[in-house]
């Protein structure tokens, strides 16, 4: 019942999102961005949602607009997905290891969205996807979703493992916060009685 689709198109980009919270980690992704794709496969396996995205972008003038309208379009499908937010778990958090890099991660579902991002990238690219829109993505993605989130990564040398550390925090914690909590079935978890307004 806890699933969404979103469709946007404008003159850049046109992205079509369909997730399932309560799935299996199933992903089918189509950027046209290779790194995009990788990470977004790993977003579904370790959050458990069964995420599908067809993207067609512009990417002949580069990846950013491809890479931001799909987070704006993952973001708003969880957003739509979570409903009324009633028995979510709301708060979790995550340190999560790829070789030498550690990524701490956390975040409340809690309808106000704001990103912290603290991950320095030492190269510009990796293969040809431009490491600054890792925090592209993830500012599209809090946005949208109407997520509190924090991303800090404490060490790290390999911008690959930094960025998949990233994605792998947001994915366990997302995974934790869209959580029914059984002892809290029906009730939103906030003592204003509602979530994001």
């Amino acid at each position: 019942m806890r699933k969404a689709t979103v469709k946007r198109k404008t003159k850049e980009t046109d992205v079509e999102v369909s997730i399932d919270l309560d799935g299996e980690g199933r992903s089918s992704i189509e950027t046209g961005i290779g790194f995009l794709d990788h990470m977004l496969d790993l977003l579904a396996r370790h959050s458990r949602i069964d995420i599908t995205v067809k993207a067609k972008g512009d990417l002949h003038i580069d990846d950013h607009h491809t890479a931001e309208d799909t987070g704006i379009a993952l973001g708003q499908a969880v957003k739509q997905a979570l409903g009324d937010m009633k028995g979510i778990t709301r708060y979790a958090d995550v340190h999560v290891p790829m070789d030498e890099a550690l990524t701490r991660v956390a975040i409340d579902i809690s309808g106000r969205p704001f990103l912290v991002f603290r991950a320095e990238f030492v190269r510009d690219k990796v293969g040809s996807f431009d490491t600054e829109l890792v925090q592209e993505w993830f500012q599209a993605f809090a946005m949208n979703s109407g997520i509190t989130l924090h991303a800090e990564t404490l060490y790290g040398s390999n911008d690959h493992h930094i960025a998949e550390s990233c994605f792998k925090g947001l994915a366990r914690a997302l995974r934790a916060a869209v959580a029914i909590d059984p002892r809290a079935k029906g009730e939103v978890p906030s003592t204003k009685g509602t979530l994001g307004g």
